[in-house]
């Protein structure tokens, strides 16, 4: 089953502790969409959402959710919870998004840039001209990392 990437893009806003101090930038949106997208695929085999990552010079982008978020600048993302209901997932990829969340979302967007810049799936795409990331190259890329 695929979700609607800005469903996915609002749970991972959503699920932000803000209380804590934690901030979403649209830059760390996208690399968190990038993480979650890649460990479903090695998961279970085919996509989250069906819209593409393009390999950007910040690192992996999805641009709908992009240019959703752009007014932001580096700013932090905030939704109102009470007019954005965040969606439920399939039991097992709840399971999977959150354990993304929790590995992935303790990393600055700094930080997630410069991990994405060091794996295969952005570096392939950045050097192509299209710049869109190749889903099979992201599932074989991410098996080998729960593999381990």
């Amino acid at each position: 089953m695929t979700y609607n990437v800005n469903d996915i893009a609002n749970k991972i806003i959503l699920q932000t502790d803000t209380e804590k101090g934690d901030i979403i930038s649209n830059l760390k949106l996208q690399k968190l969409l990038y993480y979650i997208q890649g460990y479903h695929l090695a998961f279970f085999n085919d996509v989250l959402f069906k819209e593409d990552l393009e390999a950007w010079m910040y690192g992996p982008v999805v641009p709908e959710v992009y240019h959703r978020f752009k007014e932001n600048r580096s700013l932090g993302i905030v939704l109102d919870p009470n007019e954005c209901i965040g969606i439920e997932l399939k039991p097992e990829v709840e399971d999977m998004f959150n354990q993304v969340m929790q590995e992935y979302g303790k990393f600055n967007a700094i930080k997630l840039m410069e991990m994405t810049h060091n794996e295969l799936p952005w570096k392939e795409a950045f050097e192509k001209s299209d710049k869109t990331i190749n889903t099979q190259t992201m599932k074989t890329f991410f098996k080998t990392l729960i593999d381990e």
